[in-house]
């Protein structure tokens, strides 16, 4: 390849594909008005490149200033392959004043970029910062930057440092015809312009630092020997000759250290070379001296004369002058010489004689000369040639950009608005700025358009068009056919104005070489275009016969007969390229397209192309072939370059791993921009493009020698049986290839919502694909991006990088040096190669995902599926990765499933594969297979989860580790889909016992939250019976009692099984929970059914088993989540004694049944109570129940627990009194309570009212519960008397018939003497046998009945009491006189019964 480096380029248009208006203007007006007749010059352009544009570790690599004059505008562009420039595009207009050709020159000091511009009124200086001074350093990281132009519009250019006027007397008419500018080694802007007089006229502009001592200084340069020196604006007489053949027609400036050297070459032929300094001429040559065909003829004066000028290394200073004679253009090449007497000579290099075309410009380098012309078509042609050694003067080709078809062919099946929209916006086809103006012009001004985006602009197309089209139509009913026509013929006008636009803005003005990276640029009217070196191959096809040489012999290899059989064979593929047809064109890429054999189509072809032979072409072809010697060779040597194969590795290969971080930054940043990125990628489509036509004609070809038979090449039938089995599917796979890289080069991108991009990082991150540098961040290229631009730009341009330097071993420290050519091959050489489909590197479709296009992906796997024999398991799993997408999710699991065969042969899926850890351990297939399963997982796909997984069971055979995680995984899908029994199945076929009790416990849970009880509980877990059960304990032991159902799970569970034990041990589990942690209604209410289900489990036990264990309880000081080891000090505490567990009957569960009874009854009927009872002791809550009323429960609580009554007697009674002597208020609140109780059930037909029927209730209390010795009685009077409250009559009239004594005492206590003394009456009286069954007497006193007493205690105390008394002294004579006659008869009685005896 490296010798057709040397041989051709090809231009590569670099336009960006936007609509926003990026030029800034700037008004300057240097004139008040217009030069009276001012001539309109042509069109201009150049270039400038900074010096250190071809260093890598520079801020101003591969950066230049492109400008373009017109009128009165100039403007100018600041561009860089490296980084995008922000404001870098500015528009300068100069009122009343036009731009002379040549008129623009830049230049580069330390400090600025100095911008010298030269009109037909005026000369402007614009000093802006350089580069390397608006950055702090170096090194830039950032992807924009701001421009040089950034603050120009702030400059006053109209002041007298910016700009001055050139005196109306040095230029008759205004009309100057040619300029330079320069800068002084001391820092002045010098302007030489040609008068239209003869002469040069040098304007100077003061440097920055004198602007203030001086004026702007005008000198005139003439042939006379007199020299005037004119200053401060005041011309004096000039003197000499004024001839009109000296008119100079092209300048240029060599600046030396005390002086300038400005070459003038003038339209009588001559060269003249000038002195600043000393104002002198220092030679004046005659240019037919070196051009001896013409020397002696005749001199035509023409102003098409060039002169440009180089510094060589090996040659010192050399011009080149461009002839523009009559009959045929020459080039000269001069070297200029010193002399001593401080004059100068001329050394004659080459003579090189040009085309009849008309030049337009030409560059000199210090090796060739690259000239453009114009043809008679106004299209452009451009050719170099080497003026050192190229001895036959042969011109290289340059294969400049052809201009749009003329007309678009639209197939049979094709829609024509497709294919003129697909023609329209290819990134190949027209400049936005193009179609911009046709659809202005063909919508007739009828209203303003914005600046739109691309898909904006494709959008108004459309829609202008089409209303075109229906305005048109004065028919209602059209056939498909004519309504297809009339599509055809609006679109074609519209395409046909595009077609103008676009010839005027690709009209070419001038070339651009830079001397420091060789970078070659065609500046044309709308935007700038780059020529590339041509590949051998391309060279040889697009090159005619007649640019053949003899060293395009050895192109491709050493044997010269090989060579020119290559020629040859290349030769017949033009020859049959001219005769393919459009249609013939279309069904081969239409058969590509639908991924249909190219050999069939090819046959197909073949034979019209036979069948319609009108010109011999099956003759000339046959001629051809027996040229070749060895045509085997040939075929094979051209399939071999045309082959993109690679064993490179492009791997994360690291950048420049020996130099700085500063170094290798800067290098990170090469041709990343915007225009970088659209010159690349459309380099590779070209070569794309070229490539797959040639393959096409050369399948042709192919299959013409078949047809031909054995003697169509030398060597016979064994080289047609080679073509037919080796190179024909070569060649099928070769054009298969490139035409799917043209397709990927020539495909836009589609925008991707921001959502969509972060479901999809999330599930690279699943696959550990994550920190891939596919992943493009914001966007920075071109609006819409091609497929190859997205990959370029986010993954392949740093991968050509590291390959390109990691070839090269440039010790410098500046870092390697950007040549041009070398560069740019290398890259679109090595992205071609990352791009080739047969290649194992599969970044290109990793990239596609990476950045979610997915239907460009499909198309590609779609594309390269039935030929590509390389990773074909990679594209199963990229279109697995498409379909998930699409929500396509069985497609996918079947693409997943076919990329596993492949897992451990191919690149991509050997990465994906790639682990550390506990992972590493399983086979690559299991990891394979783990990470589709997650993939699968975070896409949402369970049952998809479970068919892959059930599928990977046979692979994990001797992995018990892997059997487990399938088995869990099967599992954990199955039970959230539902599917209880298939997730209780995999539970069972899990090898792992961690895992299957993880998930035993999940299934639990889920269950019960679920409440699908009714599965697990008959599910039958064999071995796992334990397992379960603790699982549900501890479940429920350790959550809310109310939100969940474990203890009664617990119960259906043990219940099922007939574990009444364990039935009943969960209830009263359960029971005795609520009372402590529930303190509700609800709480209570649970807890007495809870203890009644645990009576009904032991009563369906034989009693001797009828038994349960109670369960231990922390005490209750025990403060919740203090430290088990120490106390409230910090302290270590001793470890406290397990307590044994109690044994309950039957009958202490009903105890407990019992007091949940009277708690819930006490919540019910005052639920603030409920907080405390739950935790209430049988006596704490009988004095709970009896403030609230609930004697009755209260009752039947004290006879379970065997509480003494007294407490109830006492609150009954207190109530009784509160109601006697309570308003009615109380009385209504009092049948709250009294409603609670059992009341009597006797019929009282007198109205009651509260306090009759609390009596009645106590009376039938103390009826029904008699205590020994009067206990309940006692309470109940004390009580009364305490509160000075008069016992009633049937209380005393009991308590006398139970224990009289007992009363005695009790009035005695609360000093009633007189109901004392009234009560030792009676009983006297009652002993004495006078009502003796009202005290309970069952005999009174006589000899013959058993013995009756007194209690002479109480009495006595009563008759001291009564003594001491002075106002009883009646009553204590009547109870003495009482206790007398009871004496005599004790005595009586006594005397008898012992005489009895």
């Amino acid at each position: 390849m490296a010798a057709a480096l040397e041989r051709s380029f090809i231009e590569i248009c670099g336009f960006e594909r936007e609509t926003v208006q990026r030029f800034r203007e700037v008004h300057i007006k240097p004139a008040s008005t217009p030069a009276p007749g001012a001539l309109k010059f042509p069109d201009t352009a150049g270039a400038f490149h900074y010096e250190d544009g071809g260093k890598a570790h520079s801020v101003t690599s591969n950066r230049f200033i492109s400008w373009s004059t017109s009128g009165d505008t100039v403007e100018l562009l600041e561009q860089s392959l490296d980084i995008n420039l922000l404001n870098s595009a500015i528009r300068l207009r100069f009122t009343h004043c036009n731009v002379v050709p040549g008129g623009v020159t830049i230049l580069e000091t330390l400090n600025n970029v100095v911008i010298l511009i030269t009109t037909n009124q005026s000369v402007h200086r614009m000093l802006l910062p350089h580069p390397k001074r608006m950055y702090r350093s170096e090194l830039v990281t950032e992807l924009h930057m701001q421009s040089i132009f950034t603050d120009l519009a702030k400059l006053n250019l109209q002041d007298g440092f910016h700009s001055a006027p050139i005196p109306s007397a040095l230029t008759p008419a205004g009309s100057v015809g040619a300029a330079t500018a320069w800068l002084t080694h001391q820092g002045d802007a010098n302007y030489a312009l040609a008068s239209p007089s003869g002469g040069i006229m040098v304007v100077t502009l003061p440097a920055p630092a004198v602007q203030g001592t001086g004026g702007v200084t005008v000198v005139e340069l003439k042939r006379s020997s007199m020299k005037q020196r004119l200053s401060v604006w005041m011309p004096s007489v000039i003197w000499g000759e004024n001839t009109p053949d000296d008119l100079v027609v092209s300048l240029a400036v060599r600046e030396l250290e005390d002086d300038s050297i400005i070459f003038a070459l003038c339209q009588d032929y001559k060269l003249r070379i000038w002195s600043v300094r000393d104002q002198a001429c220092l030679l004046e040559a005659d240019i037919f001296d070196y051009m001896p065909a013409l020397k002696g003829g005749k001199r035509l004066a023409s102003v098409g004369h060039r002169l440009r000028l180089t510094l060589c290394a090996a040659s010192g200073l050399c011009l080149a002058i461009y002839v523009a004679a009559p009959d045929r253009g020459q080039f000269i090449v001069l070297q200029v010489l010193a002399t001593d007497n401080n004059r100068c000579s001329l050394d004659h290099i080459s003579s090189l004689f040009s085309t009849q075309e008309t030049l337009v410009d030409f560059t000199l380098t210090s090796t060739d000369i690259w000239a453009l012309w114009l043809d008679d078509f106004n299209c452009g042609v451009i050719r170099y040639v080497n003026y050192e050694h190229n001895t036959a003067g042969q011109w290289n080709q340059v294969f400049v950009q052809p201009p749009p078809e003329d007309e678009v062919y639209v197939g049979v099946d094709q829609d024509p608005r497709e294919t003129y929209l697909d023609m329209l916006f290819s990134p190949l086809g027209f400049t936005a700025v193009a179609i911009f103006k046709a659809l202005q012009i063909f919508r007739r001004g009828s209203d303003t358009i914005a600046d739109l985006s691309w898909e904006g602009l494709k959008k108004e197309v459309t829609l202008a068009v089409e209303s075109e089209l229906q305005s048109s139509v004065t028919e209602f009913e059209f056939s498909h056919e004519e309504y297809r026509q009339l599509q055809v013929e609006f679109w074609s006008k519209f395409y046909a104005c595009c077609l103008q636009y676009q010839e005027v803005l690709s009209t070419p003005l001038a070339l651009s070489v830079s001397p420091h990276s060789h970078m070659v640029c065609l500046l044309k009217k709308g935007f700038v275009s780059f020529l590339l070196p041509c590949s051998a191959v391309d060279h040889l096809y697009l090159s005619s016969d007649d640019y053949f040489l003899s060293d395009d012999d050895t192109l491709f290899t050493e044997e010269a007969e090989v060579g020119r059989d290559v020629m040859t064979l290349v030769a017949c593929l033009r020859l049959l390229s001219d005769h393919v047809s459009a249609d013939m064109t279309y069904e081969m890429e239409k058969a590509l397209e639908q991924a249909r054999s190219p050999e069939r189509t090819a046959e197909s072809i073949l034979e019209n192309l036979l069948s319609h032979d009108n010109k011999n072409v099956k003759e000339d072809i046959q001629n051809k072939l027996q040229d070749i010697r060895n045509p085997m060779a040939a075929m094979l040597v051209l399939l071999r370059e045309l082959d993109l194969e690679t064993e490179l590795d492009f791997g994360d290969v690291p950048l420049l791993p020996g130099q700085t971080v500063s170094m290798r930054l800067s290098l990170s940043q090469l041709y990343g921009s915007t225009t970088a990125v659209s010159l690349v990628c459309q380099a590779l489509s070209h070569m794309t493009m070229i490539r797959a036509r040639l393959c096409r004609d050369f399948l042709l070809l192919l299959k013409f020698c078949l047809c031909l038979g054995d003697h169509a090449l030398a060597g016979g039938g064994a080289q047609i049986l080679q073509i037919q089995q080796e190179v024909i599917p070569r060649a099928s796979h070769l054009l298969s290839s490139y035409f799917l890289l043209k397709h990927v080069s020539q495909s836009l991108s589609c925008p991707v919502a921001d959502d969509t991009l972060d479901a999809n990082l999330q599930h690279l991150t699943v696959l550990d694909l994550s920190d891939s540098p596919c992943l493009a961040s914001k966007s920075t290229a071109l609006s819409p991006q091609t497929l190859v631009e997205l990959f370029y730009q986010t993954a392949a341009r740093k991968k050509i990088l590291s390959q390109i330097f990691a070839q090269s071993h440039d010790p410098s420290a500046s870092g390697p040096v950007l040549m041009w050519t070398d560069m740019m091959s290398n890259v679109v050489q090595l992205l071609a190669q990352l791009l080739w489909p047969s290649n194992p590197s599969f970044h290109f479709p990793e990239c596609l995902m990476a950045n979610c296009q997915y239907t460009q992906l499909q198309e590609y796997v779609r594309l390269v599926g039935p030929w590509c024999q390389v990773n074909i398991g990679s594209c199963r799993f990229m279109l697995a990765q498409c379909y998930l997408a699409n929500g396509e999710g069985h497609k996918a699991l079947r693409c997943f499933q076919e990329a596993e065969a492949e897992v451990e042969k191919e690149e991509f899926l050997i990465k994906l594969t790639g682990s550390d850890g506990d992972e590493a351990t399983c086979t690559p297939i299991l990891h394979y297979y783990n990470k589709v399963l997650c993939l699968l997982e975070d896409v949402g796909l369970p049952e998809l989860v479970i068919e892959l997984a059930m599928s990977a069971l046979p692979e994990a055979i001797s992995d018990v580790s892997s059997q487990a995680a399938l088995w869990t995984r099967i599992f954990k899908h199955h039970l959230d889909l539902g599917h209880n029994s298939e997730a209780y199945e995999a539970l069972v076929q899990n090898p792992d016992s961690s895992m299957q009790l993880d998930c035993l416990r999940q299934l639990v849970v889920v269950l019960c939250e679920r409440a699908q009880l009714h599965d697990l509980v008959h599910f039958s877990y064999g071995n796992l019976h334990d397992e379960v059960v603790s699982i549900m304990e501890s479940r429920a032991r350790g959550l809310d009692l109310l939100s969940h159902n474990y203890y009664e799970l617990l119960y259906a569970f043990h219940v099922n099984r007939h574990n009444y034990r364990k039935a009943g041990s969960a209830m009263l589990e359960l029971g005795m929970r609520l009372g402590r942690e529930v303190p509700s209604v609800v709480g209570l209410r649970k807890q007495v059914n809870c203890f009644l289900a645990a009576i009904n489990c032991l009563r369906l036990i034989r009693p001797q088993y009828a038994w349960l264990l109670q369960p231990a309880w922390a005490p209750l000081g025990d403060r919740p989540g203090a430290s088990p080891k120490r106390n409230s000090d910090g302290d270590f505490v001793s470890q406290p004694v397990k307590r044994q567990v109690d044994i309950l009957e039957i009958k202490d569960v009903e105890k407990e049944y019992a007091l949940a009874r009277c708690r819930l009854t006490l919540a019910e009927h005052h639920p603030p109570s409920a907080a405390i009872a739950g935790t209430a002791s049988a006596a704490e809550l009988v004095r709970l129940l009896l403030d609230c009323g609930l004697f009755t429960c209260a009752l039947r609580l004290c006879h379970t627990f065997n509480v003494p009554l007294s407490s109830l007697f006492e609150a009954l009674t207190f109530r009784c009194i509160k109601l006697q002597f309570g308003g009615e208020e109380s009385q209504n609140e009092a049948w709250l309570w009294l409603s609670a109780n059992q009341l009597s059930s006797v019929v009282n037909t007198k109205e009651s009212s509260a306090a009759d029927e609390a009596w009645r209730l106590l009376a039938s209390f103390l009826e029904r519960f008699p205590s020994a010795n009067g206990i309940h009685h006692r309470c109940v009077l004390t009580k009364l008397l305490s509160h000075g409250v008069p016992p009633p009559d049937w209380l005393v009239k009991s308590f006398k018939e139970m224990d009289a004594a007992s009363l005695l005492r009790l009035y005695l206590n609360f000093d009633l003497l007189d109901a004392a003394t009234e009560l030792v009456i009676e009983y006297v009286d009652a002993v004495l046998g006078k009502g003796h069954y009202y005290f309970g007497i069952k005999a009174p006193l006589s000899a013959t009945a058993p013995c009756v007493w007194l209690p002479y205690t109480s009495i006595d105390q009563l008759m001291v009491a009564l003594k001491e008394t002075q106002t009883t002294a009646k009553v204590y004579n009547k109870l003495r006189d009482k206790l007398d006659d009871y004496h005599k008869l004790v005595e009586q009685t006594t005397k008898m019964r012992l005489a009895n005896r």
